[in-house]
């Protein structure tokens, strides 16, 4: 049994997110998606987000098929929660590199490629421009 690691916010879902779980889950058999909590979140992105509260954003997770676990993270990163599930692996989407990522020293990083076109941001950008 492999256990894949991966996290992030996950404001509004969309096809780069489903694309990187359905990546972790075809590299091991239980994935593991840490999830920044409201205020870190606010801490990351400025006090607009989230979109969603971190209870919705964590029973969304919760029922993709791909992911199997969600343990919510309040710190600035989530080295403790990593420490704690001891991962196969970690992987990071494509705006990090493997030295960048949190546990790197420790655990094997993958980094999957984004899907350009596909991110909160983009989304929330594109909306207000409507």
């Amino acid at each position: 049994m492999s256990i894949i690691f991966t996290n992030g916010c996950f404001d509004i879902l969309h096809r780069g997110h489903i694309e990187l779980l359905r990546y972790c889950r075809s590299l091991g058999s239980e994935v593991i998606v840490g999830l920044n909590t409201d205020d870190s979140i606010r801490n990351i992105k400025g006090d607009l987000r989230p979109i969603n509260n971190q209870a919705d954003r964590k029973i969304i997770l919760e029922s993709l098929v791909y992911v199997d676990k969600v343990h919510l993270f309040d710190e600035d990163t989530p080295i403790n929660l990593i420490n704690q599930i001891n991962p196969d692996i970690i992987v990071k989407g494509g705006d990090y590199s493997t030295e960048d990522v949190v546990g790197s020293h420790r655990y094997k990083v993958l980094i999957f490629n984004y899907i350009d076109g596909y991110s909160t941001t983009k989304i929330i950008q594109n909306i207000g421009n409507r």
